[in-house]
């Protein structure tokens, strides 16, 4: 196993790492069905705090696998089969989240998140048997660190409950410092551009969960009250913010922004938001359909806030980590944030907040076309 060329044409997203992200799905799936469940039943603030939890072993254990494939994927049959292998760990933690949800017992997601990051120090440890100097020393970095943080995990699991929620804290310190003291000794040679593509087929996948999550919840409202005229609004508005989502985060070419670890990092750890929004706006929406219909009892605001909190979360991360960056005029960077707010806003609209939470989307995305087209590169390029 050899670094591939950082600077190598037409590197594109492979068929087996979108095999992965698909996988990837059910457990996303999983969390986003017991954050429904909690919000529907009045208990928002566990099931944010145990969405968050889940989410955070969902996206990580994610990320590493991706940065090192950008650099490592040999794409051979030891590369492969590991690769496999870190599927079936996804599916364990999948299993694993209704337990941690329900129950707080986060055994079997534990267990399935160390079969991904112990196959992933298995790489770590084939990529420093191919590489010299300094190199060597960065792979050996990331192998000794995954080794001594999952030990971590295994003890935190035999530890009184009481000390499940500074430990975990703890030890996703632990995590997020790892690459950067992996990679003081050197940077690994990941792609700008296939890592742009990765970070944006996840993104696609994500929101596309939320359409399927919204599918199914007016379906199953429809099939049992008939209410149409009451959900096609809802439907309406969460199809509105999920393709303006789509517009916001391809707008600009982010993979021109990758030049540097310390650029790359503050990116790639700040779409635990974009991921965690656009995958709990889908939530949202089920949420928002379950209280029209009457099977959740709870606030129409609450409902409401389901949908536009996620939304506006993902439209000042996607701002933050993308648009800002591009924007030339000040007109420009105040489009996403100013629309943020009125999505926040929308939540006192109560029944009412999903479609115009959708128009303030849909929006921005008109604004954002018609600025771009009166900036001079725009005219230039023309």
């Amino acid at each position: 196993m050899t670094a591939r060329d950082p600077a190598e044409a037409h590197r594109s997203t492979t068929a087996l790492e979108l095999l992965f992200d698909l996988c990837f799905v059910v457990a996303v799936a999983q969390a986003g069905i017991r954050l429904v469940h909690a919000q529907t039943t009045g208990h928002p603030a566990h099931g944010l705090a145990g969405y968050l939890s889940v989410f955070f072993a969902i996206w990580w254990a994610w990320v590493n696998f991706s940065w090192f494939a950008s650099a490592y994927d040999c794409d051979d049959v030891p590369y492969r089969l590991a690769t496999l292998v870190q599927i079936c760990g996804v599916l364990v933690l999948a299993a694993g989240v209704p337990r941690a949800f329900e129950h707080a017992d986060y055994g079997l997601a534990v267990v399935g998140y160390l079969i991904m990051r112990l196959v992933m120090t298995g790489q770590w440890l084939r990529a420093a048997h191919g590489e010299t100097g300094p190199a060597r020393t960065t792979a050996l970095r990331y192998a000794a660190g995954l080794m001594v943080i999952q030990a971590g995990w295994v003890v935190l699991l035999l530890l009184p409950a009481g000390a499940w929620t500074p430990g975990f804290l703890l030890l996703v310190v632990c995590e997020l410092s790892l690459p950067g003291y992996a990679e003081h000794a050197r940077r690994t040679p990941w792609h700008p551009h296939h890592i742009a593509e990765r970070y944006g087929a996840f993104t696609i996948i994500t929101l596309g969960e939320s359409v399927a999550a919204a599918t199914v919840a007016v379906q199953s409202a429809v099939d049992e009250t008939s209410e149409l005229a009451e959900l096609l609004p809802i439907a309406a508005g969460g199809l509105l913010i999920v393709f303006a989502a789509y517009w916001i985060y391809f707008a600009v070419p982010i993979h021109e922004h990758l030049a540097s670890n310390r650029q790359s990092f503050l990116w790639g750890y700040g779409h635990y938001l974009v991921f965690g929004s656009a995958a709990a706006i889908g939530a949202g929406i089920e949420v928002a359909v379950e209280q029209t219909v009457g099977r959740a009892h709870i606030p129409a605001t609450e409902a409401a806030a389901a949908l536009t909190v996620p939304t506006a979360v993902f439209l000042l991360s996607a701002w933050l980590l993308h648009a800002r960056h591009f924007k030339v005029v000040l007109s420009q960077q105040l489009v996403l944030p100013v629309s943020a707010l009125l999505v926040l806003a929308c939540t006192f609209a109560g029944r009412h907040a999903a479609p115009l939470a959708g128009l303030v989307a849909a929006a921005a995305v008109a604004a954002g076309v018609v600025l771009a087209a009166g900036t001079p590169e725009h005219r230039t390029a023309r």
